[in-house]
């Protein structure tokens, strides 16, 4: 489950002395723990990472690592025994006998975006980040206590983000961050559920304005039946666009992730990496066109689109380059609707809304839509998950193909598609 040793960091201190630290490994992670303790390279034996006898006090100092080295030992036994999964934060917490309640907002704000980033959920961690910088833009002081975080402080934080030009969406999205936080705080004991600020500020009054972003499916036409043979610059936007509207509303981040292998015959297989829902959608003949396309490009990668391109990006990486190619998307997206003559701002996010919106149209139930959408309303998702079968998913899938016999028009009583962002 985990390892630790005890080692010589050769990297001297002012006194010329080398800190001696506990490696503890976890998951093909590790971290280096300070034990306070110190000693010249000419006093370590490296072979069994102990005192030599050179040392003035070397039998004392060797008992104090064996205390430490089974001290370690011991939490790890305690973990194991309670069968009780831990990071290398909280190991380290334990370890060095860190009270939970003592730790400040900022401190237990940083470890999670830490957390995140270890375990590969860089976008969780930059949303973390932007809070804490925003909140304590605001909070100046970072020895705030949990206890201290109270409805009527968020209250003055929300008034500082209406100032500075926020409105209700954006203010919402980092109430629900600071409320998670809280929550795993609790969780994890470092406050008491007694000081949870929102029984009182309610997050769910911050509702953005409902705007309809669909496209009909002329629009969809038009665009999909772009000339790009003198646009080379947008061939691969209109390639994403087409696979992402025929594939369900495929997410860009899940496109971007997508291998050769995903793909078995006449079905696409993936996991959503958000949700982490297992898919399994029909391939129409527009998406067949662009993996044909996508077949006949040289990669030295696994991933069906020239997105990502190695196989061994960290996930950091992978992050900075989701985000350089989705705005490039979302600019291109644009730009095709404007060759086209449709004055409607068109994101990624307008294609996978359209998907739905396209299918209420042409008669198909709330209930499969939400299935093909992976639907995140537990209620719905997962009574119809068993239900439906590939046949009826297909069925649904392919009135995409087919040209509508009327003009849509959106209608105030026309009842919205709830989808996962």
């Amino acid at each position: 489950m985990a390892s630790i040793k005890i080692l010589l960091r050769k990297k001297t201190n002012t006194k010329g002395e080398c800190p001696i630290v506990m490696r503890v490994v976890k998951d093909r992670k590790s971290k280096l723990i300070t034990l306070g303790v110190t000693t010249a390279l000419k006093d370590w034996d490296d072979k069994s990472n102990r005192f030599k006898r050179s040392h003035p006090n070397w039998n004392q100092r060797n008992r104090i690592l064996l205390e430490l080295e089974q001290k370690a030992l011991n939490i790890i036994d305690e973990y194991i025994s309670t069968d009780t999964d831990f990071t290398l934060e909280q190991f380290e917490e334990q370890f060095k006998g860190v009270k939970k309640n003592k730790l400040s907002v900022s401190d237990f704000w940083l470890d999670k975006i830490d957390e995140l980033i270890q375990v590969g959920r860089t976008g969780n961690a930059r949303a973390y980040r932007d809070t804490y910088t925003s909140f304590f833009k605001f909070q100046k002081s970072k020895s705030l206590r949990f206890h201290q975080l109270t409805p009527e402080l968020l209250l003055r934080y929300e008034t500082y983000l209406r100032t500075n030009g926020n409105q209700d969406g954006g203010i919402g999205v980092k109430m629900r961050e600071i409320r998670a936080l809280f929550n795993d705080a609790i969780n994890r004991g470092v406050t008491l559920e007694k000081y949870y600020p929102f029984k009182v500020y309610k997050v769910s009054k911050l509702k953005g304005k409902s705007i309809n972003k669909a496209l009909t499916r002329e629009q969809i036409k038009l665009m999909e039946n772009l000339n790009t043979s003198e646009l080379p610059h947008l061939v691969n936007s209109h390639n994403f666009m087409i696979f992402s509207y025929y594939t369900g509303g495929m997410n860009f981040v899940d496109m971007m992730k997508l291998k050769w292998s995903d793909i078995d015959g006449d079905r696409i297989l993936y996991k959503r990496s958000k949700t982490k829902g297992r898919f399994s959608v029909k391939v129409l003949p527009p998406v067949e066109k662009v993996l044909n396309y996508y077949r006949g490009v040289s990669s030295k990668t696994q991933y069906v689109f020239p997105i990502l391109l190695s196989d061994e990006l960290t996930p950091t990486q992978i992050e900075n380059r989701k985000g350089k190619t989705l705005k490039k998307f979302n600019k291109d997206l644009k730009e095709i609707a404007s060759l086209k003559g449709i004055n409607t701002n068109v994101s990624s996010y307008t294609i996978r809304h359209s998907f739905a919106t396209n299918l209420k149209y042409a008669g198909i139930s709330m209930d499969i839509i939400g299935e093909t959408m992976g639907h995140q309303n537990v209620n719905v998702t997962k009574a119809y998950l068993k239900e439906f079968q590939n046949d009826v998913l297909d069925s649904a899938m392919e009135k995409l193909l087919e040209e509508s016999k009327s003009h849509y028009t959106f209608s105030d009583n026309f009842t919205k598609v709830s989808l996962p962002l």
